[in-house]
């Protein structure tokens, strides 16, 4: 997810989106502790795509 792509969308999508990157990565730690996840770098990714969201509120709640 491209932080360009993030600064466009509204507060309301941007706090969904915060919600369902956190519900992904509570599904990807469950998988990592079951010995099912193939790829372990979604993870990092997804932990990156949750700050990226968090960086965009921030700004938006300053600019406001």
């Amino acid at each position: 997810m491209k932080a360009t792509e993030l600064r466009s969308m509204t507060t309301e999508e941007l706090n969904a989106k915060l919600k369902e990157l956190k519900t992904e990565l509570f599904n990807l730690r469950f998988q990592l502790a079951t010995n099912q996840l193939d790829n372990p770098h979604k993870i990092t990714d997804t932990k990156r795509d949750i700050a990226r969201v968090m960086t965009v509120l921030r700004s938006k709640n300053d600019e406001q």
